[in-house]
């Protein structure tokens, strides 16, 4: 009898490593792996990883070596590394240097790459064709593009990932209908920049809402130099579409967007982020902040606090500049020390820590539209799912309700999530 082989894939990173990881447990099973939930039960371990930001970096390294016992006590065991992170050719070097018992190490193209280091001989499908093992019951990542164009200068992503390549508006329209029919209902369409998608992503979206059946549709990331009003308008008049709009904008400073390569001034950013809050008064607005860019003064960073005041974002992903090799930036000037740029990032963490607890509070005796997808995050007890403003909602309820949209009305706002009481079922 053959044995059965065992797969453990651990992703670090972004949403899209994590649609990857998928992709690729997908087609480990196509090639006759079964999925397993820690490195010691597998036969077969990949760490898809992350080059984005720093702290992702340093968590790879230190689980890596980790399995250098796991290795010893099974010689047969095979350990590959992929991602972003092994793409860039100094950290592939580094890792065949560090950690010589790896078997391979990949880069991002492991989808092609992966039959013929494990030994598959029989013939696999195509990027395109495999069907991801989803994580979760409710909810899907698709995504809809990748690579990105715009060369933000502290971003290593087009180095990693390459440039722009859109998937055809038909294969998304179809992985859709597939999930819609098993009761995915909760989609996330995926890309570097998804406003940059091609042809069309309004047109995308509205191919989209218009299939059958209630379900909510995000997206993320969309880039502020290429979201138009007429998509803003599109959605506040869309069924299925979220009212969420993640919009990073990484510095309210001019002079520092320009260094950014951002394409966008701080006047421009906030009258599109006001024009969103006056076409959908109920939207949910996020962002991302970069805090210490090479060259950044104390000046820079309080025209970053004044534009979050402003604006009032319901939250904020907020990180610490750390230089990338290879990016324009890591060959800026970088006068200001770490302990400074901690500073800021403390006083804007209290900043935006008071705006997002008022923006919770506001929905306070609000009715909200929530998708249901399993146990309570605030209290087992619960359930809770995501509002149409992809906020995550907890409530009282039967395990009945799972997978189907509810109508919650709000009784008590928590820093990072909402608590109601369930009034209609459908």
């Amino acid at each position: 009898m053959e044995k059965i082989r065992k797969a453990y894939v651990r992703t670090y990173g972004c949403k899209q490593n994590f649609a990857d990881s998928e992709k690729i447990m997908g087609l480990l099973l196509t090639l006759g792996y079964i999925a397993v939930k820690t490195p010691e039960e597998a036969d077969l371990i990949i760490f898809n990883t992350c080059a984005v930001r720093e702290n992702a970096e340093q968590r790879v390294f230190g689980n890596v070596g980790v399995l250098k016992k796991l290795k010893g006590d099974n010689p047969g065991l095979v350990i590959i590394l992929c991602g972003c992170m092994t793409q860039q050719p100094h950290m592939a070097e580094y890792f065949k240097a560090k950690f010589p018992f790896l078997n391979a190490i990949i880069g991002t193209n492991i989808l092609t790459a992966l039959p013929g280091i494990i030994g598959a001989e029989a013939v696999f499908p195509s990027a395109e064709e495999i069907k991801p093992l989803r994580e979760g019951e409710f909810s899907a990542n698709v995504p809809i593009m990748n690579g990105c164009d715009n060369f933000c200068t502290y971003c290593v992503v087009p180095l990693v990932r390459g440039r722009e390549v859109s998937r055809t508006p038909e294969k998304i329209i179809d992985e859709i209908k597939g999930l819609i029919a098993e009761n995915r209902r909760d989609i996330l369409l995926l890309g570097q920049n998804v406003n940059s998608y091609k042809p069309d992503f309004m047109e995308l979206l509205h191919e989209i809402d218009s299939l059958d059946g209630e379900f909510t549709i995000s997206y993320m990331t969309s880039h502020p130099k290429d979201c138009k009003k007429e998509l803003i308008d599109f959605i506040a008049e869309s069924r299925n579409i979220s009212r969420h709009l993640h919009l990073p904008v990484q510095s309210g400073s001019n002079r520092i967007l320009e260094l950014m390569n951002r394409g966008y001034t701080r006047e421009q950013y906030i009258e599109l982020a006001e024009y969103a809050k006056s076409k959908i008064p109920e939207i949910s607005l996020t962002t991302d902040i970069l805090v210490g860019f090479p060259g950044e003064t104390y000046e820079d960073f309080k025209d970053t606090l004044s534009l979050t005041e402003e604006i009032g974002f319901d939250s904020a992903y907020t990180f610490i500049y750390s230089k990338r090799e290879g990016t324009a930036a890591a060959n800026f000037a970088d006068p200001v020390p770490p302990e400074e740029k901690s500073k800021w990032f403390r006083e804007l963490l209290e900043v935006q820590g008071r705006i997002s607890e008022r923006s919770y509070l506001k929905h306070i005796g609000k009715s909200l539209r929530v998708f249901c997808t399993g146990e309570g995050r605030s209290n087992p007890e619960l359930l809770t799912g995501k509002s149409k403003q992809g906020i995550i909602v907890d409530f009282a309820g039967s395990d009945e309700l799972r997978g189907k949209f509810v109508d919650v009305k709000i009784t008590k706002a928590l820093p990072w999530a909402l608590v109601g009481q369930l009034t209609v079922n459908k």
